[in-house]
């Protein structure tokens, strides 16, 4: 038994989607898919009666927060909502502390999003059994909901072959949970081809990018590719010195209409969001045709839906 599967393959917490079974991932996916289609006999409304849930976050957060919300309820769940900067964290209280705090409460499910790495494993790890964690993004080391709706995404454009396929990850991975959680997705479903891009400064020296076609050169990397994922270019590293200015980041590794043009003719584009536009991606591409950025959003609720009934119901 695993923190994250039982000994007879139940999922007890969503922390990363590294390692997670191929099987377990497609269920989620397929399951994600059924609520989308509206399939299934019974009213979702009634999955999660009476149970609680509690979205922890110690860090700001827009749409993983009401994705995340808006599921729970969807599946008929009592939802709390916990933000860091009016609890008694600011007094001194730990993470953990709040944690087992709240489930005295009676809450069963606690999603948590943290800026520490391994911060949703800790808490995890030290709750009582029937609790579930889910980890809505921590440190630079997993988003796995973000992760599997992305990949649901590129599945329902493309279709479940994911062997046929090649894809492009660009932009800053070595700070992105996201591009990991996403690297995890594509290799356990068997994508055709990997290409990793970015500058330098940005991309990782461990082994986050094994089995991946590294490349510096967008041009190149977006040749004949049937998806491009982008990735946000947090301010902060420009102010670390890891990029010249936003101006030369755009020019170099934004992603224009022309320069989407070197891809498959029917490529898709994907952004986790938020978007920097006229940084890493220009409007007219965020918005054009190709673009599946709200249809991640709209997934998002999906899969999220999926993995709390897998963990809760």
């Amino acid at each position: 038994m695993s923190l994250q599967i039982t000994e007879d393959g139940r999922l007890r917490h969503l922390l990363t989607l590294e390692g997670l079974p191929r099987a377990t991932l497609v269920a989620l996916l397929d399951r994600a898919q059924a609520f989308i289609d509206g399939e299934g006999a019974a009213d979702p409304r009634t999955a999660l009666a009476g149970v609680a849930a509690c979205t922890l976050f110690f860090e700001p957060s827009t749409r993983t927060r009401l994705s995340f919300q808006r599921a729970a309820q969807r599946l008929g769940a009592d939802v709390l909502a916990f933000d860091a900067s009016t609890s008694s964290t600011s007094k001194g209280e730990t993470a953990l502390d709040t944690l087992r705090n709240i489930e005295a409460m009676g809450v069963r499910g606690f999603i948590v999003r943290h800026r520490e790495d391994g911060a949703a494993a800790m808490l995890a790890a030290s709750a009582q059994p029937g609790t579930a964690v889910v980890n809505a993004g921590d440190g630079r080391s997993a988003h796995p909901t973000q992760g599997l709706l992305d990949v649901l995404s590129l599945r329902q454009a493309k279709g479940a072959d994911f062997g046929a396929l090649k894809v492009a990850v660009v932009g800053d991975i070595r700070h992105s949970r996201v591009a990991r959680s996403e690297l995890h997705a594509l290799r356990a479903l068997g994508i055709g081809g990997i290409r990793a891009c970015g500058p330098a400064s940005l991309l990782p020296d461990d082994a986050t990018l094994a089995g991946c076609s590294v490349s510096d050169d967008l041009d190149a990397a977006l040749d004949g590719v049937d998806a491009v994922f982008m990735l946000r270019l947090q301010r902060e590293r420009m102010e670390e010195g890891l990029v010249p200015s936003l101006e030369a980041y755009h020019r170099d590794y934004g992603l224009t209409a022309a320069r989407l043009r070197r891809a498959a003719p029917d490529a898709v584009v994907l952004h986790p969001g938020p978007m920097n536009r006229g940084v890493e991606i220009s409007d007219e591409v965020a918005d054009g045709p190709q673009s599946l950025v709200l249809r991640q959003v709209a997934n998002g609720v999906a899969v999220r839906m999926a993995v709390l009934e897998a963990l809760l119901a």
